[in-house]
């Protein structure tokens, strides 16, 4: 009868991280491909609930593609909205993103909740309870969501192959290197990882701009 020996210096979390760790390197490591970082300004917008959609556009609408993003099956439609803020102040054409989702969500930067007056919490994408809210009008109607307002979480979206190569784990946080005229390394972005994505990272637009992200020589993206 064979014994199994534990090493009490290693929890089950060690364990995990240091499996990561040798996976990467042994498929994504200095030596092996790494996956190719694409790292993208995630403008103002709304993700929208069909039923609303209706509301503000009419019966039957239908987000309709006016470009594909990086992640299949996700564009950005040719609908757009305005809103409404508490000091009625507006911002006009915010664009919705498609497909339709089960919750109405609108994704700001500072600088917009600055000019909105709406004081805006940092939350991961879905995580709305307790946020502001905002009026929101459309050509045929308008709805008044009474929270669903937030500064996007900065984040990664990923393939669980390509986290295998990177040697992280849903949750984890790492930070980018932007290699510009301007450069800066954003840290605390969380990983999101998910079948059938591709790895992207997300900046709003106050951090895409700080570091000139739209010219940048190259990006790197490495765990924390």
């Amino acid at each position: 009868m064979s014994t199994i020996v534990r090493s009490p210096g290693l929890d089950r979390a060690m364990v995990e991280r240091l499996v990561r760790e040798v996976v990467g390197q042994r498929f994504g490591g200095p030596d092996g491909a790494r996956p190719a970082v694409v790292a993208n300004i995630s403008a103002r917008h709304m993700h929208i609930t069909q039923k609303d959609l209706e509301t503000l556009f009419g019966p039957g609408a239908k987000l309709t593609v006016y470009r594909d993003l990086h992640q299949k099956g996700y564009f950005a439609s040719e609908q757009m909205v305005t809103i409404i803020g508490p000091r009625h102040r507006t911002i006009t054409n915010l664009r919705i993103l498609g497909p339709v989702r089960p919750e109405n969500q609108i994704e700001l930067s500072f600088t917009d909740g600055i000019a909105m007056g709406i004081d805006l919490p940092v939350r991961m994408s879905g995580d709305v309870k307790g946020t502001p809210g905002c009026i929101v009008m459309g050509p045929k109607g308008y709805i008044e969501m009474k929270e669903g307002v937030i500064r996007a979480l900065r984040h990664a979206h990923m393939s669980p192959e390509e986290a295998v190569q990177l040697g992280v784990k849903d949750g984890d946080l790492m930070k980018l290197h932007v290699d510009s005229n301007c450069p800066i390394t954003v840290e605390g972005i969380v990983v999101r990882i998910g079948r059938g994505l591709r790895l992207e990272v997300h900046l709003d637009t106050d951090e895409g701009n700080a570091c000139n992200l739209a010219n940048a020589k190259g990006v790197e993206l490495t765990r924390m």
